[in-house]
This record gives C-alpha cells, structure tokens and sequence, in this order.
C-alpha cells in the first residue's frame, strides 16, 4: 500500500474541561485537519508524511513528538523561531455545537508562513494521495505555497484530495472565503465536506445541484459527511447514502478527520482508479470511513481517540454479523 502526504495547519487545541474547584480547564491536544488525517492514516498502517511550519517552541515541540509517536514522517515539518504556533481553543456552546477561538494570523503565525521554496517535494513524490485544507488558503506565502504544491502533485500524477473545513472567522470574509475555496476544485480528485460546507462551497441549497456544481468544476468523488447518519458518496455514476454505526458518541473533534482518512486508506487498499470503482467499492470505502469516524467520536480527544485497524475491522464484522 502506497502513502497520504498533507500540507496545512498542525495546530494546538486547547479543549475546555469541567470546572476544577471553581476555575475552568483546558487540556493540551494536537489539532489541525490535515494533520489529523495523516496520523489516522499512520495508525491504520499507511505511509504518511506532512508538510507544515510549527514554532521553535514548546508546542512546536509538543506537535512534532505527537506525529512521530503515530508514524508520520515529519522532515516536511519546518519550526520556525521567527513565529509561533497556532493555538485554538474548544469548547461546546449552549446549543452543544464547538466554539473555537483561534489565536492565528499572518503576522505571528508559523503555518500561514510557509513559502513554496521551504517545501520538502520529495514528500509529495513519495506518495499516491496528495491532501491538503482550505485554511492553508486564507492568506499569503502560505496560500501560493499550497497552490503550487497542489500544482506540481497533480504534475506529478497524484490523486488530490481536499477538505474545505469551513472555519468563518479565520476569513477576511465570506466572500473572500468562497471565492479561494472554489480557486482549487479544478485541481481536486476527491472532496470531504459537511452539508454545511457544500451549501457554502457551492451556493446551493440542495443536493442534485451541489453536487453537479462539483462533478462541473472536475472533482470527481464527493464524500459528504452527516455525523451519526453515516455519509453519500457522489460521482459521475450516481449518488448513494450509507448508514452510519450505532455507537455512543462522547467527542466528536476530529471524528470527520478519522472518517476521511478511513476514506483514503480504504481507497489505497482497493487499489483502483477512481473512475473504476464499482458500486461494492464505494461501498466498502463508505462503511470502513462510517466505522472509523464512529470510533474516533465514541471517545475523548483528537488522536488519542483515533482507533487501529484491528478495532475497525471488528466494528464492521460485528454489524456484518447481525
């Protein structure tokens, strides 16, 4: 099985705990989307490699020892002692959706300071899958570095993967937001989004017509994620919903990032182009991602909670058993 390579944001999330004697509580974790997918990846077994800039601090420090304990080759890692990392903070709002506040700009912030000739390209030509996320397009040197290192991948003939991960206030605006988010789908293999994201992508308000919007612009898979009620998969052939995993759901940070990279292991495993996937292919890469976002969403924290491929093969068998 061939490898993931990302590029983007590996971040730290602070996450809101309960009070301790009066005084509220945020526990230190590894974060950031691409970075997620690449180290759920690394615990099902593939070969992964990340490209991105950190702090020469402790939690550049910190992030660096979190991915090289799950496996991922971190020389595309850069620190940088004139920036530092990013740092978010997580909590639930009182209507239970995440509440983040980001503490990121261009002026002080490693990951939006990586330019295009600090890019390690071997680690885009030692893989198959070449990943990466909106955020990295939110201002420069970062948002050319990622353009032209989507540009020489797909030179290069690797599958291109996308996931928008829609985060509004990391955006000048909404308008600038759409307009970068959309500048990339011409290059896109495969899409991972939420129903939210598709309808802020595409400007559309239902499905027939978001997803033809995408299948128009060249992306050819849609993964759509729906949390508890599984996924749809779209492409040229069809559109078709799977259900979801029966699971109690404790964190659900980073469930999406488990399910996508489930996704993308999945797809090395059958080994076939994508526009020969046959239904019984999607399907199968439809119930492993279910399974590994159920899994990862049944306990708390991002990575740690991130399972093995031994616990999402025998998720799947006790369904198939029943």
């Amino acid at each position: 099985m061939s490898g993931i390579a990302a590029l983007g944001e590996v971040i730290i999330d602070f996450t809101y705990l309960e009070n301790e004697n009066g005084q509220p509580m945020f526990k230190q974790n590894a974060g950031g989307a691409p970075a997620n997918v690449v180290c759920m990846a690394a615990k099902l077994g593939v070969k992964t490699g990340f490209i991105g800039k950190i702090g020469k601090d402790m939690f550049g420090g910190y992030l660096r020892r979190v991915l090289s304990d799950c496996g991922v080759d971190t020389r595309g890692l850069i620190s940088d002692k004139n920036f530092f990392t990013t740092l978010a903070f997580v909590r639930r709002n009182e209507e239970g959706d995440r509440d983040f506040v980001f503490y990121r700009n261009d002026k002080i912030s490693a990951d939006l300071n990586l330019s295009y000739s600090e890019i390690d390209l071997t680690v885009i030509d030692d893989c198959d899958i070449f990943h990466f996320g909106a955020l990295s397009l939110t201002c420069e040197p970062t948002r050319s570095a990622t353009m032209n290192a989507i540009e020489y991948a797909k030179l290069k003939g690797k599958i291109i993967s996308y996931d928008p991960n829609w985060r509004e206030d990391l955006w000048e605006s909404k308008e600038s937001a759409v307009k970068a988010m959309r500048s990339v789908l011409q290059y896109v293999d495969i899409i991972k989004l939420s129903e939210k994201e598709l309808q802020i992508l595409t400007g559309c308000d239902t499905l027939l017509p978001s997803v033809a919007y995408l299948l128009k612009a060249g992306v050819k898979m849609i993964c759509i994620t729906q949390g508890a009620k599984g996924c749809i998969i779209a492409s040229r052939k069809g559109i078709e919903r799977y259900s979801g995993f029966d699971t109690p759901i404790t964190d659900t940070l980073g469930s999406g990032d488990s399910f996508y990279a489930g996704f993308l292991y999945k797809l090395l495993d059958i080994g076939k182009p994508l526009e020969e996937l046959t239904p019984e292919d999607k399907e199968e890469l439809a119930v492993f991602a279910n399974a590994c976002g159920a899994l990862s969403a049944s306990k708390k924290g991002t990575i740690p909670s991130m399972p093995v491929l031994k616990s999402v093969e025998e998720l799947i068998a006790l369904r198939e058993d029943k």
